[in-house]
């Protein structure tokens, strides 16, 4: 199932700052760009943490090093925009760093970056949810259950053939661009949820 990467959508012009950069200077890139943080880098490029805004104005410290929030929460560009989004929101942060397999810094996304997979039309989500997860992902019909759509919110229901693919759909249907949550209200025909008993060997059988 295809979904938007970090990469396509992340800023590749970063301003950043070392541990060094002092506290005006720091506040002064915020305001010359107009941002909200900026990451800090090693020599090596590598992400040691992030000056906020809110560091700044809770702290009195001297220079970034100082000021960081640590560790830096970052991404990699192969990472999908749904799961950049979650992590946002779950830590309350407006930017993430981006990096690449070794942990350099290769750009930045922000909440506004990411706004855009939630810009899909209901219609279109619920056709992607048809095609992308119940007939490509499950191999089942796209009328296997009802999907409605309201606002990005997927309501799913009716009756799959088996217990263990209801989870499945449901975390697959997550992972669509522009679902901002999923209601369930899926049943199964067969539940098939629990172990099946050990095989019985001819030693079992034999008396004691």
């Amino acid at each position: 199932m295809k979904q938007t990467e970090v990469g396509r959508l992340m800023t590749d012009e970063v301003v950043s700052a070392v541990p060094s950069t002092s506290f005006r200077n720091v506040a002064k890139l915020l305001a010359a760009h107009d941002i909200s943080g900026v990451p800090v880098l090693d020599e090596e490029d590598r992400v040691l943490g992030v000056v906020s805004e809110s560091d700044l104005l809770a702290r009195r410290a001297l220079t970034a090093g100082d000021l960081m929030t640590t560790p830096a929460v970052t991404v990699h560009a192969e990472q999908t925009v749904a799961d950049a989004a979650r992590l946002m929101v779950r830590l309350g942060v407006e930017r993430l760093p981006v990096v690449d397999e070794e942990e350099r810094l290769i750009g930045i996304v922000t909440r506004r970056d990411l706004l855009y997979v939630f810009l899909r039309s209901d219609a279109e989500i619920r056709r992607r949810v048809r095609e992308d997860v119940l007939m490509d992902t499950m191999d089942l019909p796209g009328d296997a259950v009802g999907v409605h759509v309201l606002d990005g919110v997927v309501t799913l229901r009716g009756r799959l053939p088996r217990q263990s693919q209801v989870p499945m759909v449901l975390k697959f249907t997550e992972q669509v661009d522009g679902v901002v949550a999923v209601v369930d209200r899926l049943s199964a025909r067969v539940d098939d949820s629990y172990p099946a008993p050990p095989a019985r060997t001819a030693r079992d059988d034999k008396p004691w």
